[in-house]
């Protein structure tokens, strides 16, 4: 075996979607998804798209090979909501803008997560997008 040899990291998929309680408070708002290191605070991977008003799941989204094997993330992700003011496109304190904040753990494999509607465990996730 000579020095030249370089295996490559072993990597895995999440699935990250919203089931249909995402529906009727957020559908036809835009939404944006980043999957962060969470010893770091890195942002290793982000998509945006739309909520669905009829679909289930809500929204979904593949972040192909973005997990490292061994490796904690979280999902951040916020929905331009706009509740009361704000600017569109523009992530605003979680009152306006809902903001979450999902803990993964250590990943081994794909992944897949549905999330369930919450307004109770908003958190600030602005600084993750900026």
């Amino acid at each position: 075996m000579d020095g030249d040899d370089i295996t490559a990291p072993t990597t895995f998929q999440l699935t990250f979607q919203g089931d249909a309680g995402f529906q009727g408070p957020h559908g036809g708002q835009s939404i944006s998804v980043a999957v962060v290191r969470e010893s770091d605070g890195v942002n290793v991977a982000e998509q945006s798209g739309t909520v669905s008003a009829s679909a289930d799941p809500a929204f979904s989204f593949t972040f192909a090979g973005a997990l490292a094997d061994g490796v904690a993330y979280q999902v951040h992700y916020w929905i331009d909501s706009n509740f009361g003011g704000g600017t569109v496109g523009v992530c605003d304190a979680t009152s306006t803008d809902h903001q979450w904040n999902v803990a993964l753990g250590v990943v081994s494999g794909d992944v897949t997560m549905t999330e369930a509607h919450s307004g109770a465990t908003l958190t600030d996730v602005c600084s993750t997008f900026s």
